[in-house]
């Protein structure tokens, strides 16, 4: 059964031969694909990289976007900032000077009172007793007197007559000087117990604002009482006490003595809302060693009873007025180890650095007083990209925004480009 492979077609010969060729095709097709993958990788690769790079040195050599604004010209008004505190011309606290109930309460808590208004009573009968029987031995000591006097001009004639002796006449005299004693010692009790019972009316001796009730009504009070019945704070006026840094003195005192009128405005705590507009009253006499400032006062109408006594308030003090001044936004200030600079663009939007001596400063502007004229250009945001002489693309400019310039718009990438990108 065994056959020989000899006696075997030619045809089952050969199969064995074309399997291991079709498997060797494969193998090298499979080879050059992947060849042919990491060959184009890199190259890929490099123009990705190199698309980033370019991008990156495009935005790097690209004018910096900028805001800018012009300067200007006009008034401008100088102000002296401080803190200061809200002071009463006269605060008084009403206090009984008599001891008794108190009977009566005629002020409400608050309240705006004039001097001599009514606010309490106390209960006055015990003083109009002591006041009747003064007036009592007044009474009484008057007609002693009257008596005395008419007996003593009756001796003086009978002495003329020679009918008495001058010893009972001088004696009499005497007499009637004690009477006169007795009545003037009578007079004054009687002014002391008009005095007692004018005390249980509790008047105000100031005109202002009633603050809290400290005491009721039905309680018994005594003159030595701490707490008394209530405290008055007179409004209109008032004053407020501030304090400047001495080396703003020479200024303040130089218009001070001249006679002009400095002008006070008092603000709230937040400094935001005016409160009551003053004018400046007195200077301190000594500085403050520790600190370095001065006392300075100033009054107010305060008509609208806006300001509280011990109210903190922010004071501006208006000191001067500077005329055709350049301003400029603070924001455009710029200061390094060399002093204060602005960059100001020119016509072909090219920044200029520019040495400026800044003057006073008020709230977002400042004046410059020397090396810049009204109307120039000044950059306000995008500094921190620009230099000297270096071009740039004002994308607003006096709060309006421009245009870009064609030659500084970006370019469209060419199709060729966009097919790379795809691939």
């Amino acid at each position: 059964m065994n056959q020989d492979i000899s006696d075997l077609p030619s045809s089952s010969k050969r199969r064995p031969w074309l399997w291991t060729g079709a498997i060797l095709v494969v193998s090298l097709a499979g080879a050059g694909v992947y060849f042919q993958h990491s060959e184009a990788a890199p190259d890929t690769k490099a123009e990705r990289g190199g698309g980033k790079g370019r991008r990156f040195f495009e935005q790097q050599d690209s004018p910096a976007v900028v805001a800018t604004q012009s300067a200007a010209s006009g008034d401008f008004p100088v102000y002296l900032n401080a803190l200061g505190t809200v002071t009463a011309l006269r605060t008084v606290t009403v206090k009984p000077r008599v001891d008794g109930e108190l009977v009566k309460v005629a002020f409400s808590e608050g309240q705006m009172v004039k001097a001599g208004d009514l606010l309490a009573e106390i209960d006055p009968r015990p003083f109009q007793v002591q006041l009747q029987q003064a007036q009592g031995q007044l009474l009484r000591d008057q007609a002693l007197l009257k008596n005395a006097e008419l007996d003593h001009a009756r001796y003086e004639t009978l002495l003329a007559q020679d009918s008495i002796a001058a010893q009972q006449t001088v004696t009499q005299a005497s007499q009637v000087k004690q009477y006169q004693g007795n009545v003037e010692m009578d007079q004054a009790l009687v002014d002391s117990a008009k005095l007692q019972l004018g005390y249980a009316k509790l008047t105000a001796p100031i005109s202002g604002r009633a603050g809290l009730r400290q005491i009721d009504q039905g309680n018994i009070v005594r003159a030595n009482d701490a707490n008394g019945l209530v405290v008055i704070t007179q409004l209109q006026p008032i004053s407020v006490v501030f304090t400047l840094p001495e080396d703003k003195l020479p200024e303040v005192v130089k218009r001070y003595r001249d006679g002009q009128a400095i002008n006070i405005e008092a603000y709230d705590r937040g400094g935001k809302l005016k409160l009551a507009e003053g004018k400046l009253t007195a200077l301190d006499n000594q500085i403050d060693p520790t600190t370095g400032t001065i006392k300075l006062k100033a009054q107010f109408d305060n008509h609208e009873q806006t300001l509280f006594a011990n109210q903190f308030v922010n004071v501006r003090m208006h000191l001067d007025t500077l005329h055709g001044v350049t301003q400029i936004p603070s924001s455009a200030l710029q200061h390094d180890t060399q002093g204060a600079f602005v960059y100001v663009v020119d016509a072909e939007n090219i920044a200029h650095l520019r040495r400026v001596e800044p003057g006073p400063s008020e709230g977002e502007k400042v004046a410059i007083e020397t090396n810049l004229a009204a109307g120039e250009q000044l950059i306000l945001t995008g500094i921190d990209r620009v230099k000297d002489g270096t071009v740039v693309d004002v994308a607003e400019k006096d709060g309006q925004a421009v245009a870009a310039k064609p030659e500084l718009q970006p370019k469209p990438e060419d199709e060729s480009g966009k097919r790379r990108r795809r691939g």
